[in-house]
């Protein structure tokens, strides 16, 4: 371990965490939500139907990947690289053990705030550990940080996913209300949830949000999408704009954490896109509540739902695209809160 590695303070450690779950993030989800999309029309062939598999497969691989890579931020060596990601992936949830299968089912990402967490407690023992097993290492390091850590997040995740149960409970509860404020709350509250730690597909299943209260909360994701890609596009590379546009939002955690006004225009965008959805009923499912426009699954979960293709054009794009255009003028502009290459440029 070098001298970085020994004096990490709490703000730096958390940084590290957050970039290298964010870039996780993205290399672990864009290709199922790109692929999915593009061949779903294509399933009647069998070779098409197994890359669709293998993308779903690889997705399941989310908490090793961000385990790996928030290791890599710690300037790990290979193996403890790998003892950090195979802990994260135990303790994520996404393997649990059916006893009526009598086997282990695999299904999600896991929980995105127990990745992180477990991730972590990986990443300390493995620090305080230093050198201690010597020649060992390869015998002692697997069962201790490895397998330790995941215990940890096992028995942790039960209680960290009654955060997201709670926060999906307080968004369901929006429905009750008028159906415009209804729509601007729920696509608020997505439009926030998709660039923190809580996954929004997750919340969406979990508290079943259907009809318009699932349309909003894709349009919320959607606004956030858009509104990044607004901003980004001369701020990043273009690689990076073009991973957000594709799925990538969970790219800008650090950016929320480090400049948390990256929301206004992001809230901006989504108060504007939600006023359609209540005006034309814009519906969706559980399944595309927390998508949005990723592998454009809460537009065609609309067109299902009967939304024609102009109003959906209008609503999906040229709404979200005016508002960040309009959001990004008068905030950047015309007030003066923020500068956007301070705030959006991308921190991983």
């Amino acid at each position: 371990m070098n001298e970085q590695e020994q004096s990490l303070s709490v703000k730096t450690f958390l940084n590290k965490v957050l970039t290298g779950t964010a870039q996780g993030t993205i290399i672990a989800l864009i290709p199922n939500a790109v692929l999915s999309a593009i061949l779903t029309y294509f399933t009647g062939n069998p070779y098409i139907v197994m890359i669709i598999q293998a993308a779903v497969i690889f997705q399941l691989a989310t908490p090793l990947i961000i385990g790996g890579l928030i290791a890599k931020q710690f300037n790990f060596d290979p193996m403890r690289i790998m003892v950090v990601a195979g802990a994260t992936f135990v303790g994520s949830g996404v393997i649990k053990f059916n006893p009526d299968a009598e086997a282990y089912i695999g299904a999600g990402t896991g929980d995105v705030i127990n990745i992180m967490i477990t991730a972590s407690v990986a990443v300390l023992l493995a620090l305080w550990i230093k050198d201690k097993f010597g020649s060992s290492s390869i015998i002692f390091l697997p069962i201790v940080v490895g397998v330790g850590a995941g215990f940890v997040g096992m028995l942790l995740y039960p209680y960290v996913t009654l955060i997201t149960t709670a926060i999906g409970g307080m968004i369901n509860n929006f429905t009750n209300l008028q159906p415009i404020i209804m729509s601007i709350l729920i696509s608020m509250s997505f439009a926030a949830l998709i660039i923190s730690p809580i996954t929004t597909v997750g919340i969406g299943l979990a508290i079943g949000l259907s009809g318009i209260s699932a349309g909003a909360a894709a349009m919320g994701v959607a606004a956030t999408t858009v509104c990044l890609v607004v901003n980004s596009w001369k701020v990043n590379e273009s690689g990076i704009t073009l991973a957000i546009a594709l799925g990538g939002m969970k790219m800008m955690m650090p950016n929320l954490f480090r400049k948390p006004i990256i929301l206004l225009p992001c809230l901006f965008t989504a108060i504007i896109s939600a006023i359609p959805v209540a005006l034309f009923n814009i519906s969706g499912t559980p399944q595309s509540a927390g998508f949005g426009l990723v592998g454009l699954v809460g537009p065609l979960a609309s067109l299902d739902a009967g939304l024609n293709i102009l109003l959906l054009l209008v609503s999906w794009f040229l709404v979200p695209i005016a508002a960040s255009f309009v959001g990004q003028i008068l905030f950047e502009k015309v007030l003066k809160l923020y500068d956007r290459q301070e705030v959006f440029q991308y921190f991983g």
